[in-house]
């Protein structure tokens, strides 16, 4: 039997041990996450006969989809929606992240604190919070009523897909930025000197060096933004109107009052699709950047 040296024992142990601490959790956490999609998918392709699972395999679930002009413009509303809450969130978290990253100076640990703040309250409080904020006799009316700049109450601040981005925008804010603050504090410092002694002022910096370095964090902020805010259904039902019905309220609804949990999980395994193509483009993306830097 070879000589194996204590240090090298010591190690290949430790390295056991730490695979075989993940096992259970890694076992468990994919475990789930493939039995819920093996579920929607087999639910999927049943027919609706009002029991749980359905009866028989079918694709007109999918060919209901396809045919019917409203799952696509309701769809495609989702995505224009999340979109521009994705952006929203990105360009406003951005320089909070920068000022964390390079001005918080012995600040820093508490402002971090603040940011993390939010996600001590309940997600509902903070919609309805906006809500009394937007509502016709609500904060920002009663302001604006108040100063002048406004005759009588507004009608146009609640209900309508605007509210639905300022909503979701400030709600997914925190998940913005810290992982561009994460990438931002990463950067070595001495990039910077480099610039300043090729002569470059503050917004070439920050144009050729800061923001390409921290485009992998911007990009994960949007995916981390995006994807929740595709199938979020609570938002639009409390601050949105008609014309803010996204696709995860018509999921809710054909689990919940339609009982119709084949055609849901059809619309779900949809909805996956579209955010597994909008992923694959965004990684698309930031392989393009890698190779232009």
């Amino acid at each position: 039997m070879p000589f194996v040296p204590s240090s090298q024992k010591t190690g290949l142990n430790g390295l056991l041990f730490r695979v075989l601490m993940l096992v259970p959790g890694g076992v468990l956490g994919c475990g789930l996450i493939v039995f819920s999609l093996g579920l929607l998918a087999f639910l999927s392709l049943r027919h609706n006969d009002g029991s749980l699972l359905g009866n028989g395999f079918t694709f007109d679930n999918f060919a209901t989809l396809l045919h019917d002009p409203l799952y696509a413009r309701v769809a495609g509303r989702s995505l224009l929606i999340a979109g521009l809450v994705t952006a929203t969130t990105v360009v406003t978290a951005y320089p909070v992240a920068y000022f964390l990253a390079f001005h918080a100076g012995r600040y820093r640990a508490i402002l971090l604190f603040l940011v993390t703040l939010p996600f001590w309250t309940s997600y509902l409080l903070r919609v309805f919070a906006w809500k009394i904020v937007l509502a016709y006799n609500g904060v920002l009316n009663s302001f604006l009523t108040s100063t002048g700049l406004l005759a009588s109450p507004s009608l146009a601040f609640l209900n309508t897909p605007a509210a639905v981005v300022v909503t979701l925008a400030h709600a997914y804010a925190p998940f913005a930025i810290l992982p561009i603050f994460t990438a931002l504090e990463n950067m070595p410092r001495s990039l910077f000197e480099a610039a300043a002694d090729l002569g470059a002022r503050p917004f070439a910096t920050f144009r050729r060096v800061v923001l390409p370095y921290s485009i992998k964090g911007v990009l994960a902020a949007a995916t981390v933004v995006f994807i929740p805010t595709v199938g979020d259904y609570v938002t639009p039902a409390l601050v949105g109107g008609p014309n803010s019905i996204m696709i995860g309220s018509l999921i809710q609804v054909q689990f919940g009052r339609a009982n119709d949990w084949p055609f849901g999980a059809a619309l779900s395994v949809a909805v996956m699709a579209l955010i597994a193509l909008v992923i694959g483009l965004l990684r698309q993306t930031d392989r393009q950047m890698e190779k232009t830097a």
